[in-house]
């Protein structure tokens, strides 16, 4: 009788030991995880820790290090401490960027039911974990914000007052749009179930900073949240990595959760940007017309480079800054943004014209075709372009 291969594999792999027979008994797990989003803050990890360690000596925890691939050492610092302390881990992302990303990665990674986020720049107040801690073991919470605006809140110490002025702003933006209503939506300082984070990571955007109003905005209804007042510290080691860009971020991730996801937060940079390109191509239209004495046609064909020019270099800068390209990869990158907004401009006129047949109106026409070209340029350059 020939005998069969499948009951042969069977038997000689249970002849294998399991491999959990000897296997000492299961660690426990800890009752919080600390998730800390870093790039070059390879200054900060031994201060951060120790700050943790003095504030939660009651509890068992642990901390994630997520860290964006910093070419100042900090993955080497935090490996070197975490091969004598089991509490801390390294997770090391290459080859993409971002705070929400760093953050969204590391906490699905945790070990513990109930996960915490907090900056390596210790500005966040980390004696205040036990508390925020202890509102969600206890069932008063689901969702325990770090407000630095509520209460005994205050922001003035580790601001400066454009950006205090700015998140205040972007506060009450945020609460009249979303009806999120709570007094800080802007904290990067905050603590929630787990599970919580499982069920709406698929609804958020990995780009930007602003992850909290992300899961504020996502969450179902019914999920509670509270706030608890802290003083934001200044920064002590490194730089802030905040700039001018997290406006746009903002504002992308802002239109996006108003329009039900159905927009991505980084086309909203995207059509940003082509309409600044407008601007552009307009003044180089004129500028090579009236200085350069040049035919409209010539002129025409020289104000879409520039235009197109400008695009690529503010799209690599702020709407895809997370794959920003250089060296000659800059290089491949614009030249295949070239062929895909020339592409485009026949999709326009395409697109316009067969509007224009069924319905005379030269600016709905005009519109469509606008539009039909920026969602083009936008699907193929993020797929070709700026590819992952």
């Amino acid at each position: 009788m020939t005998s069969d291969p499948q009951v042969k594999i069977t038997t000689q792999a249970s002849a294998i030991p399991f491999a959990g027979t000897h296997a000492t008994a299961p660690v426990a797990r800890p009752r919080l995880s600390v998730v800390i989003p870093t790039y070059c803050e390879a200054g900060n990890i031994a201060s951060m820790i120790a700050a943790l360690d003095a504030a939660l000596v009651s509890i068992s925890w642990e901390v994630i290090f997520v860290d964006d691939d910093s070419p100042d050492g900090t993955t080497a610092v935090i490996r070197a401490i975490g091969e004598q302390d089991g509490r801390v881990r390294a997770m090391r992302r290459v080859g993409r960027r971002g705070l929400a990303g760093a953050v969204i990665e590391g906490m699905l990674a945790a070990s513990a039911d109930i996960v915490a986020v907090v900056d390596a720049d210790l500005q966040h107040d980390e004696k205040l974990l036990i508390a925020m801690l202890q509102d969600i073991e206890s069932g008063k919470s689901d969702i325990v914000i770090g407000t630095r605006y509520d209460q005994s809140g205050d922001a003035e110490a580790g601001f400066s007052e454009t950006r205090r002025l700015s998140s205040i702003l972007a506060t009450k933006l945020t609460n009249a749009l979303l009806h999120t209503n709570v007094s800080d939506p802007m904290s990067g300082f905050f603590m929630l179930k787990r599970n919580i984070m499982d069920t709406v990571a698929p609804k958020l955007s990995p780009g930007g900073f602003k992850l909290l109003l992300d899961i504020l905005a996502s969450v179902p209804s019914g999920v509670r949240v509270s706030e608890k007042p802290y003083v934001f510290r200044p920064r002590k080691v490194g730089k802030s990595k905040l700039d001018g860009l997290v406006i746009a971020d903002f504002l992308g991730l802002l239109l996006a959760k108003v329009s039900g996801n159905w927009v991505p937060p980084r086309f909203f940079l995207f059509a940003f940007v082509g309409a600044t390109g407008l601007i552009i191509h307009l003044a180089a239209l004129r500028s090579a017309i009236i200085l350069g004495g040049a035919s409209f046609n010539v002129a025409q064909i020289f104000a879409s480079f520039v235009a197109m020019t400008f695009n690529f270099f503010l799209n690599n800068g702020l709407t895809f800054r997370d794959r920003r390209l250089s060296g000659v990869e800059a290089v491949r990158g614009l030249l295949t943004f070239y062929v895909v907004c020339s592409v485009g401009a026949l999709a326009n006129i395409g697109v316009a014209d067969l509007v224009y047949n069924h319905d005379p109106n030269w600016w709905r026409a005009g519109i469509a075709g606008a539009l039909m070209a920026s969602v083009f340029n936008y699907a193929v350059s993020s797929a070709i372009t700026w590819r992952r």
